[in-house]
């Protein structure tokens, strides 16, 4: 009789090497670069924590009340912290203002008995808690993030309504004040729990946030009415304190708005606690998830792998082999469209899809068996076209994706033209933006033009988007618009009859360049909330597991449709 066959190994040939010498010159530089970055990072992100200042937080004190952090802290089960999002928000804004540290209020993602909530907790510090128009805007996002993943929602009320003067910027359009109310609304209707507490001043429009959720809390001297005593008195001439008029007994005996009076801020978030253990659980989501197996590699030397030169490449594996579990990766057509790399990992025990830019240059072979050398940063046709069938595959098979960013934009040029770029990196544009299965963006490098698109930018709506300290974001490098910028400027000039000489031409450029540098500055996208939280990192993986179990707490996802696509 012939030998049985032998058993075929349960798990497959997918482990990921390294080949990093972490005792590398080039290794030991880059270290000490990314080191800086997030050594800046973090004294910015300390400073941006102070808020208003210390007089700022001692008058908060005076009051008997906390500051928003403070509330924050007590809230959270021991141990814990927040997972902020959006604290660059306004950063280098309204600075004829005196600035608005964090837009005024301080968002992002907690554990309170465990459940995961949305925390959105207005910061009394800054301006008395007044929104300005990137206040909003951040409100908004936040809330965006609550009905996407269908994450369960506390606000913290304490704030002096919109800043009046920039009104104009705050109160009508789609992404401003009011929306924040409709927010409420729509995620009362989704049956997303939503709690607020007035634990300061609430007036005005401002007035309908907490009154449109489900369960509202008020603390002794706080107060909430559409108008203030002063405005009382100018409209219709009524003499009326603030106790007497909007105070939290009234509130709790006459009008019966709020569902709890508390007297002070401790008690009121014990309440908050005592209420949140109470609630039932949800349907959780399709996607699969594992225990998890920390990666084999450390996630320090993420420091040393990163290139920050664009000239020089690195291999985006060594990255991934740092952010997945056990650093296994299936790659999906490996010799195939080598300049993006796609495969299925597990991060955090969650199946997840990745498709990641690769810097290295690769050799790749054409139909007719031409050679050629394909940069690295660059999405080639071929790169495209494999990137947009996994995506369509990932949503086939119920697969969240990750993407990693360190892209110029796609082929340019005869070949590329003739090969169909514009077909193929439509085909991926097609299935990024019909995607239904949670999509979370990482920046670690450049994002440039029609790449960033292609690669679940912004506009085609991650769950979340993170960025490292080196990221760069804009439509082209500042290298790349400087010089076309000044050519278009040097035109113009010589049309007008002035002939620029050599040097005037490099302080030009020079000019040019600085800033549109500035502009594609990570903290710049961060502070219009562009990016939701740049991150250390060493950090990627925690932020990424943070991210994937926010979106498994939302069961419903569509049919997957893509509706023509270009062949």
């Amino acid at each position: 009789m012939p030998d049985r066959a032998k058993p075929v190994s349960e798990a497959p040939d997918n482990l990921l090497l390294t080949t990093i010498d972490p005792t590398s010159q080039r290794f030991e530089k880059n270290m000490r670069s990314m080191a800086d970055l997030v050594t800046r990072l973090r004294n910015e992100e300390e400073k941006i924590c102070e808020g208003g200042g210390p007089k700022a937080i001692e008058s908060q004190h005076k009051k008997g009340r906390l500051t928003a952090r403070e509330r924050i802290s007590l809230l959270l089960d021991p141990g814990t912290q927040l997972f902020e999002l959006g604290i660059y928000a306004a950063y280098g804004m309204y600075e004829e203002w005196g600035g608005a540290p964090a837009a005024g209020v301080v968002t992002g993602l907690g554990r309170i008995n465990g459940r995961l909530f949305m925390l959105i907790v207005n910061d009394a510090t800054v301006k008395a808690g007044a929104f300005f128009p990137m206040t909003a805007k951040k409100v908004i996002r936040a809330q965006n993030i609550a009905i996407d993943n269908h994450i369960p929602t506390i606000y913290l009320v304490d704030s002096a309504g919109v800043f009046l003067p920039l009104q104009e910027d705050v109160f009508p359009d789609t992404d401003d004040f009011g929306r924040v109310f409709r927010n409420n609304a729509v995620m009362s209707a989704m049956g997303i729990p939503q709690i607020a507490a007035i634990m300061g001043m609430c007036v005005a429009g401002g007035g309908y946030l907490p009154v449109m959720c489900d369960n509202v809390l008020m603390t002794e001297g706080s107060g909430l009415f559409l108008a203030g005593p002063a405005l009382v008195q100018a409209a219709i001439g009524q003499q009326v304190s603030a106790e007497e008029l909007g105070g939290a007994k009234m509130h709790a005996a006459i009008s019966g708005t709020v569902d709890y009076r508390e007297p002070n801020d401790e008690a009121c978030l014990a309440r908050i606690r005592s209420l949140v253990e109470k609630m039932g659980h949800r349907t959780r989501s399709p996607f699969d998830r594992k225990k998890a197996e920390p990666p084999r590699y450390s996630p320090e030397e993420l420091y040393g792998i990163y290139e920050a030169n664009p000239a020089r490449p690195y291999d985006m594996k060594e990255v991934i082999a740092r952010v997945v579990d056990a650093s296994r990766f299936d790659e999906y057509k490996a010799e195939y469209g080598k300049t993006v790399t796609c495969g299925y990992a597990r991060i955090g025990g969650f199946a997840v899809g990745i498709v990641a830019n690769q810097p290295q240059h690769q050799q790749q072979v054409d139909e007719q068996g031409h050679k050629r050398v394909e940069f690295g940063r660059v999405v080639y046709t071929e790169s495209a076209e494999k990137a947009a069938r996994f995506i369509m595959d990932c949503n086939q098979n119920l697969v969240p994706l990750i993407f990693l960013h360190d892209v110029n934009g796609f082929m340019v040029g005869r070949d590329a033209e003739w090969s169909g770029i514009i077909k193929a990196g439509a085909k991926m544009v097609n299935a990024v933006s019909n995607s239904v299965v949670p999509k979370i963006t990482v920046i670690i490098g450049g994002s440039f033009g029609a790449g960033h698109y292609a690669m679940c930018g912004k506009a085609y709506d991650p769950r979340l988007l993170f960025a490292w300290p080196s990221a760069r974001y804009a439509v082209m490098s500042g290298e790349s618009a400087a010089g076309t910028l000044v050519e278009i400027k040097i035109k113009q000039l010589e049309r007008g009859g002035k002939k620029l000489s050599d040097e005037e031409k490099r302080q030009l450029f020079e000019s040019v360049k600085k800033t549109y540098d500035e502009q594609q500055d990570p903290r710049y996208g961060a502070a219009r909330l562009w990016i939701d939280k740049i991150i250390d990192p060493v950090e990627t993986r925690a932020a990424l597991i943070e991210a994937l179990e926010a979106a498994a707490l939302n069961p419903d996802v569509a049919e997957f449709k893509v509706g023509v696509l270009q062949t």
